[in-house]
C-alpha cells in the first residue's frame, strides 16, 4: 500500500475532475471541498470523481463526496460520478447508500473505459487545507452529517461518532465563552 496520498483536481470544458491516488481521507477531503466550492461558484455543475489509484476511502471522504452530491441536488442541476471504481470502494459506496445519490462506475465498466481522462499535467494537488482543531472536527461532523442525509440507515452507524463530535465541539464553543 501507499503511504502517500493526493487528490489532484482539473477541469476539462465544462466537467470538473477529481483523481484520487492513495487514500480519499479526512486528511485530504478539506482539499477536495475547497476545489468543489470554487467550481461551483464558477458555475461548474459536472464533477467526476476518478477512483482508479485510490486504495480505500474513510467516512469522512466519503461524506464530503455525498456533500458535494447533496450540494448539487440542492441547486437543481449537475452530478458527481464515480468512475474507475475498485471493488473495495465501490462495496463501500453501497454500504452507505452513497451509490443512489450519485453515479458510481466500476472500474473496467464500459462508461469508465470511454471516458476520456484529463491528461496528468492538465490536473495539480488539491491542497489540503490547514485547519485548526475546532474547524477540522466541524468538517468531520459536517461530512458524517451528510452521510446521515444521504441515507438515514447511516444514522445508526455514525450515531456515536456524531454524538462524539457534537460534545466536543459544544464543551470547545463553552470553553471559548467562558475564556
Amino acid at each position: 500500500m501507499s503511504t502517500s496520498s493526493s487528490v489532484l483536481v482539473g477541469c476539462v470544458d465544462r466537467t470538473a475532475w477529481v483523481k484520487v491516488e492513495g487514500r480519499g481521507s479526512f486528511q485530504n477531503s478539506s482539499g477536495l471541498k475547497e476545489f468543489v466550492k470554487q467550481m461551483i461558484q464558477r458555475g461548474f455543475r459536472e464533477f467526476v470523481v476518478d477512483l482508479q489509484d485510490c486504495e480505500q476511502m474513510d467516512s469522512t471522504f466519503m461524506g464530503t463526496l455525498a456533500g458535494v452530491a447533496l450540494r448539487l441536488r440542492e441547486l437543481g442541476q449537475g452530478s458527481l460520478r464515480a468512475t474507475n471504481v475498485n471493488e473495495r470502494n465501490s462495496d463501500l459506496l453501497s454500504s452507505l447508500g452513497l451509490d443512489q445519490l450519485f453515479t458510481v462506475e466500476s472500474l473496467g465498466s464500459i462508461a469508465a473505459e470511454t471516458e476520456p481522462l484529463p491528461d496528468d499535467d492538465a490536473l495539480r494537488i488539491a491542497e489540503p487545507k490547514a485547519l485548526e482543531a475546532e474547524a477540522q472536527k466541524q468538517a468531520v461532523l459536517e461530512a458524517h452529517e451528510a452521510l446521515v442525509e444521504a441515507d438515514r440507515a447511516n444514522a445508526v452507524k455514525f450515531k456515536d461518532v456524531l454524538e462524539f463530535l457534537r460534545n466536543e465541539l459544544n464543551a470547545q464553543g463553552s470553553s471559548d465563552k467562558e475564556g
